[in-house]
């Protein structure tokens, strides 16, 4: 039996991990605008075909550089004191101190022009905040252990609600203030939660 062969070129893991890495380092140190892909390039030490080859954009590489845990990695966690409203609250002033800041402000416009090129990547960016990721998972041990919420609550919306009012409040720059994020709150958890 004769082996196929695999026709294009191979994506080395070592690699893409390089490019990940230097995205996330220049990110860091120049914020999104500043990041250029032959900056990229150069810091990992590949071509920027290679880049190309498996990013339509530097966007893209900050969002797959988030979904890798890469970035935000422990601000995406949602804490589990037993109160959800107390977690929530301080999780919204976590990631909204975050996107708020002029790094975050690009790094929402990153986000956001990734999903909008490629859905593939707005579906998994979604599922890893929102949908099966930490928020969805805070919320639904409010249902079973803390009898906050009802246990029909809708959690998949819940979570879309507050991750949606946080990206708006990036792209707008307004502040998030304690009245807002107990504002989002009362609204996605209603008075009982």
């Amino acid at each position: 039996m004769r082996a196929t062969t695999r026709s294009g070129p191979v994506r080395s893991e070592a690699a893409r991990r390089a490019i990940l890495s230097a995205a996330v380092e220049l990110l860091a140190e120049r914020g999104y605008d500043q990041l250029a892909i032959e900056a990229i390039a150069s810091r990992a030490g590949v071509g920027k075909q290679t880049i190309y080859r498996w990013w339509g954009s530097k966007s893209a590489i900050i969002a797959e550089a988030l979904l890798e845990g890469m970035i935000l990695r422990e601000r995406l966690d949602v804490p589990n004191t037993g109160d959800i409203r107390a977690d929530l609250g301080a999780w919204l002033r976590e990631i909204g101190d975050v996107l708020l800041s002029k790094q975050g402000q690009g790094l929402a416009r990153s986000l956001i022009a990734a999903a909008t090129d490629n859905a593939e990547v707005g579906q998994r960016l979604r599922d890893a905040i929102a949908g099966s990721g930490a928020l969805s998972t805070r919320l639904t041990a409010a249902i079973e252990n803390e009898s906050r919420l009802a246990a029909d609550a809708p959690i998949d919306e819940i979570a879309e609600s507050l991750v949606g009012a946080l990206l708006l409040r990036a792209l707008s720059r307004s502040q998030l203030d304690d009245d807002a994020i107990e504002g989002l709150i009362t609204v996605a958890l209603g008075h009982a939660g």
